[in-house]
């Protein structure tokens, strides 16, 4: 089921408990290859990557169970020796961050060239390839794919590494592959995102020792062997956001309980800058909205107020769209500037299918003139990138009358049971 109908025009109300974060939970799923150890994860959230992950490490001959329910996953990849190329799925843009986990532990690993991910624009495969060749990794680069080597005995005893810029899957492989080993490998202009954090915090419960861990400098003194161990996945910043997006959107008042308020202050400050009043407390965070938010207006003449997207600390690029999405309930111009992927801004068309004003400045920017009238739309095309799916759910939210949004199961791909969540705060939606 593949398409959202949605009813929207009513204001959503309630509380919601924010599942794992996908983009930790990918990289701590592959990062459990370099123990011999059981691993146990909770928070870890029922998603198709996880479950692609999960039955890939079962093909492999790995012990893996999986309770949906209280989603708490066991891996144990006890006598994983040799791996069969084809188990690894093509389609899967997450397989990337098997590159030095999987080398690390069989010696030698063939990946494909065809991996599939949000279409944000290129997404290049030299910084990984750069940063697990400092470490001493083989690559031989072919038109079908890449085999990756372990390096041969004892790498250089000081490996120093600068990534060309913040890749957040590039710092996760150099951090994996260089974890076990000797000598120390210092990475400048590492990528410091919430699942960065947490891949090296799960990788310290190990026996890692990383030091730097969300700052651009991470210094790893590498060690022999990691143990198993437990660890709870971190909460879904951009599930948070965007249930107090939807909040906002749709004039409701909704409540998010999480566990990472150090995580949010950018995010709230995006929120606060659209005239959106987010209220903090010690169980996470929440919104009361209204038809209409006043855009805080910008200091300097002459000057569109706008939001940016950078890597971290900045506000994320994958959130852009919700606020873009939000764009449409402010009255007057917003610039949102994606500072990051030059092509993940094509499916603003679709939101003028519900009359909304928007003007595609260049690749990377967006204008919206927000407080003008919406209508419902039957036909409205997603695009394959997570959250301009939800961005676009959003609008449909606001507005009265059904929407039906097409080809909208990238959503799946980050946040379980998210129709779910949203019928328990009072919308009615559906898969069909």
């Amino acid at each position: 089921m593949e398409n959202l109908r949605v009813f929207g025009g009513k204001p959503l109300n309630g509380t919601v408990i924010p599942a794992g974060n996908k983009n930790a939970a990918l990289p701590i799923l592959s990062a459990t290859l370099l123990t011999s150890e059981p691993v146990t994860l909770h928070n870890l959230p029922d998603i198709t990557d996880v479950q692609r992950f999960l039955k890939m490490f079962e093909a492999f001959g790995s012990e893996v169970s999986y309770d949906t329910e209280t989603q708490v996953g066991y891996i144990h990849h006890k006598d994983l020796t040799s791996v069969d190329p084809e188990l690894i799925p093509a389609q899967m843009r997450s397989s990337i961050l098997l590159f030095s986990a999987l080398t690390a532990r069989v010696g030698t690993a063939q990946f494909h060239s065809n991996t599939k991910g949000c279409a944000l624009g290129m997404r290049e495969v030299d910084p990984h390839i750069y940063a697990l060749r400092s470490l001493g990794y083989g690559c031989e680069v072919l038109p079908e794919g890449f085999t990756f080597t372990k390096p041969n005995g004892n790498r250089e005893s000081e490996v120093i590494h600068w990534l060309d810029y913040a890749s957040v899957t590039a710092t996760e492989n150099f951090v994996m592959g260089a974890v076990i080993g000797n000598g120390t490998a210092t990475l400048h202009n590492a990528a410091c995102e919430p699942h960065v954090q947490d891949l090296c915090q799960f990788l310290k419960t190990m026996g890692a020792n990383i030091r730097g861990i969300g700052t651009n400098r991470i210094i790893i003194q590498g060690v022999d062997q990691l143990a198993g161990c437990e660890h709870r996945i971190i909460d879904d910043h951009h599930e948070i956001a965007s249930f107090l997006a939807i909040g906002a959107m749709t004039a409701g008042t909704i409540s998010v309980e999480h566990t990472i308020d150090e995580h949010m202050g950018m995010i709230y400050r995006q929120f606060e800058r659209m005239g959106i009043e987010i209220h903090r407390d010690a169980k996470g965070a929440s919104v009361s909205g209204k038809e209409f938010y006043d855009i805080a207006p910008s200091i300097t003449p002459n000057a569109y107020p706008k939001i940016e997207a950078a890597p971290w600390p900045y506000l994320p690029a994958d959130l852009l769209p919700p606020f873009i999405a939000l764009g449409v309930a402010c009255r007057g111009d917003l610039l949102f500037w994606n500072k990051i992927y030059e092509g993940a801004l094509h499916w603003i068309p679709e939101l003028t299918k519900f009359g909304a004003f928007a003007h595609v400045t260049d690749p990377h920017s967006v204008i919206i003139k927000g407080g003008l009238p919406l209508r419902a739309a039957q036909s409205i095309e997603c695009p394959y990138i997570i959250r301009a799916c939800i961005a676009l759910l959003m609008v449909a939210l606001r507005v009265d009358g059904e929407s039906v949004l097409h080809n909208a199961a990238p959503i799946q791909r980050a946040h379980p049971n998210f129709a779910e969540k949203l019928r328990s705060l009072g919308c009615e939606v559906s898969w069909e």
